[in-house]
């Protein structure tokens, strides 16, 4: 009796998907668990695995497919895999298949996060060393393929019947099909500008006594935590303390109610290889520095693996965004909706200030708070970022909770 491949639940909110490559092909045997199709969400990629082993008897759906919870994607059947029919092909053919390296071979490994670098920008796996478990490849050799400036061989051309993504209009141009989760962002950000009075008020923070504790203690931290303490804690408690002074910057919008947030999800911006993605960090008001830390770097190495999962990309009350590691100076942040407020912070660069009547050079931090100004007054807005800034400035105020 065949076992059908149905697409699963994919998370709050989340009703359909697409279908961005099947793993498995028609007469391929499968164990329990084996990945079998790659499906694109408006917010992570995930894998369907069998629930039965078996041979892949039929696929229902193309790639490129869009499908909705429950769908039948295909059918694994009982029985051990059919010999190919191309393996009795022309003598040719064999050729292929005995290099030692086949373009198949090669892709059959790939983990969800490389093999979309690899289809993203038209790589062949098998030119690229790997340097993972077993020869396999990993993100970070395929980046430095990629900045190697290699040109990569030619893929062979894809054996399934769904529409191109690629479509070639010689070397002045390219169309490139946007995948769900770049269409999902676009309608995130055009949403906020429709639905919120949105206004961005700037302050400055001088780094100087932030950066000082941090080089007194980021040794030992390390020695006793096992993590490296960053500027992100530092401002993690800090907006954790001005939401609780002005709790309008921690609430929602909910029909024609304001709901406040008693508890304080910090969703924290993350680039991506397939775009931004904001992952929670849970409950951080109860977490202790090093616990932020961690947590932040394990939200940001799961992201750019991509393997978040759906629970770690929804609710959040207020997001951070920090532009500043790309090198940018100033910035006007986008809020998360239904999210009334995100903190943008920047470059850090050294400037020079007026210090008691004296000119001197001090590494300066432009901050931005974008707000809903439906929900947050400007006085509000204003005293949140120097609230901010004041606990930035003296880092012991954050020790002390004042």
């Amino acid at each position: 009796m065949a076992t059908e491949i149905i697409v699963p639940t994919l998370g709050e909110s989340v009703t359909e998907a697409t279908v961005a490559q099947w793993l498995k092909q028609v007469g391929d045997h499968v164990e329990v668990d084996d990945p079998l199709v790659e499906l694109e969400t408006d917010k992570v990629t995930l894998e369907v695995n069998a629930s039965a082993a078996g041979v892949i008897s039929e696929i229902k759906v193309k790639e490129g497919e869009n499908v909705a919870v429950g769908t039948v994607l295909g059918e694994i059947g009982a029985g051990s895999a059919a010999p190919a029919e191309k393996k009795a092909a022309a003598p040719k053919a064999e050729k292929v298949a005995a290099e030692p390296t086949a373009n198949d071979d090669a892709a059959a490994t790939l983990s969800p996060a490389v093999r979309k670098i690899v289809d993203d920008n038209n790589l062949d796996p098998s030119t690229i060393i790997g340097t993972g478990k077993d020869g396999r490849l990993t993100k970070g050799d395929v980046l430095a393929y990629m900045e190697g400036g290699a040109e990569p061989a030619p893929k062979a051309a894809p054996q399934t019947t769904a529409a191109p993504t690629v479509v070639d209009k010689g070397p002045r141009e390219e169309r490139v099909r946007m995948t769900r989760l770049r269409q999902r962002i676009a309608e995130r950000l055009k949403e906020a500008q429709n639905t919120a009075a949105m206004l961005t008020t700037f302050n400055e923070i001088d780094m100087t006594n932030c950066m000082a504790l941090r080089a007194q203690y980021k040794d030992s931290f390390e020695k006793r935590h096992g993590i490296k303490l960053g500027f992100m804690s530092f401002f993690v408690k800090a907006c954790i303390q001005a939401l609780k002074d002005f709790p309008a910057v921690n609430a929602s919008i909910d029909g024609d109610d304001l709901v406040y947030k008693n508890y304080y999800d910090i969703g924290v911006a993350v680039s991506t290889p397939t775009g931004l993605v904001v992952p929670v960090l849970r409950d951080a008001d109860k977490k202790s520095f090093a616990d932020v830390e961690a947590g932040i770097v394990d939200l940001g190495t799961r992201a750019r693996d991509g393997k978040l999962e759906m629970s770690d990309l929804t609710g959040g009350t207020f997001t951070i965004t920090n532009g500043g590691v790309f090198g940018s100076l100033m910035s006007t942040p986008i809020l998360n909706v239904p999210q009334s407020g995100i903190l943008g912070m920047h470059k850090i660069q050294e400037r020079p200030i007026a210090v008691n009547g004296e000119i001197k050079i001090r590494p300066m931090m432009y901050i931005a708070l974008s707000y809903d100004h439906r929900i947050i007054d400007g006085r509000e807005a204003v005293s949140f970022l120097v609230r901010i800034k004041d606990a930035v400035e003296d880092p012991q105020r954050l020790l002390l909770d004042l």
